[in-house]
């Protein structure tokens, strides 16, 4: 059995299936943890539930965060990225038009710009 608080650093290096058996093995702990807990057990033993708890969320959060890495570097060559990988922003800003969108003009608005162009006045300034 696992010692309960793991560092975040080692299990960077650790391969997918040793994060999984690890995360396995941690489960199994907390189990027999909460099984003792029932069964009357000491102050100690809540303490060791909490740090077995965090160390969980520690394995799963690299597990997750190595898939999220594996998945950006699969679609990064392509078009369209799934929604969960896309920056987040705010929900106006992910409606705004492109640059390239806003700045188009329709034919219609060509032909007004050419053929009646904003006047220029000359107008002379009072002083």
């Amino acid at each position: 059995m696992s010692s309960g608080k793991v560092k975040t650093g080692p299990l960077w290096n650790k391969s997918k299936e040793d994060l999984k058996k690890q995360l396995d093995e941690l489960k199994t702990e907390l189990g027999q943890l909460r099984v003792q807990k029932i069964a009357g057990g000491s102050t100690s033993k809540l303490n060791k539930i909490h740090d077995l708890r965090k160390s969980i969320a520690k394995v799963l959060t690299i597990i997750n965060s190595k898939q999220r890495a594996q998945l950006r570097l699969f679609y990064q060559k392509k078009k369209y990225l799934p929604l969960d990988l896309r920056p987040k922003q705010t929900r106006a800003m992910r409606r705004q038009l492109s640059k390239e969108d806003a700045s188009r003009i329709t034919q219609r608005q060509k032909k007004r710009q050419t053929h009646f162009p904003a006047r220029k006045f000359a107008v002379k300034a009072e002083l």
